[in-house]
């Protein structure tokens, strides 16, 4: 039926809730793994929820709460299967590595380093944890292990040009540091609380006059005289 409704628009409610039950947090040990799975990808996609929404915290939060759901302990002790294993521990890669995008955008840097670190203990080629692992040695300054990180991850994909620019920085990144060693002959040893003079690279040499500036100069110098000549001539 087509009528007007009975509330009239920007009205006020006021709900009123009654509580009628409390329940307690599922324990995951005493839970099946098909239901521990089931649970702890329905919180990763509410973890996916918010950061879609850059609401970041709260994704990792609940990345967390996924991680906890998302094992194969028991209380018993005792073992699942294979392929329950591998089931669980896929979905636990997928989760930390969401985990480790949140924390990169809340600027936890050396949470989001441990976090990759777990993906590659449960998945040693993984290339996402791979990379993020390397830029964050190589803005660490741990040149070395960073480089070694970023060509594996080149290896498994050498088409990604993420990583391509990543290995880029850091090899600029290496050549910056070699050439201060270069410049900065004398040792602190000798030089004492005296070295902060020396840690300053030579100044260059002021360039010579470009030859553009010179021909520029000709050019208007004859110009001059041209024009100094015709009035000379109508006069």
């Amino acid at each position: 039926m087509r009528r007007e409704p009975d509330i009239p628009a920007w009205t006020p409610i006021l709900y009123q809730l009654q509580l009628i039950e409390i329940r307690d947090k599922a324990d995951p040990l005493s839970l099946p793994i098909s239901d521990r799975i089931r649970i702890g990808n329905q919180k990763r996609e509410r973890g996916n929820f918010y950061f879609q929404r850059e609401e970041y915290s709260m994704a990792a939060q609940a990345y967390c709460m996924a991680l906890d759901m998302l094992t194969t302990r028991t209380h018993d002790g005792q073992d699942c299967t294979l392929e329950e294993e591998e089931e669980v521990n896929d979905y636990r890669v997928k989760c930390l590595n969401n985990l480790a995008a949140a924390q990169l955008k809340l600027e936890q840097h050396s949470e989001a380093l441990h976090t990759s670190q777990d993906v590659l203990f449960l998945d040693p080629n993984n290339v996402k944890a791979l990379f993020r692992k390397g830029k964050l040695l190589s803005d660490k300054g741990d040149y070395e292990e960073a480089m070694e990180t970023l060509k594996k991850a080149l290896k498994l994909e050498p088409s990604t040009k993420a990583i391509h620019a990543e290995l880029s920085k850091l090899v600029k990144r290496q050549a910056g540091v070699t050439e201060m060693q270069k410049w900065n002959p004398k040792s602190a040893q000798l030089l004492g609380e005296n070295i902060a003079p020396f840690l300053k690279p030579p100044k260059k040499k002021p360039p010579g006059m470009s030859w553009k500036l010179l021909l520029g100069a000709l050019v208007v110098a004859l110009g001059s005289l041209v024009t100094s000549v015709v009035l000379t001539a109508r006069n």
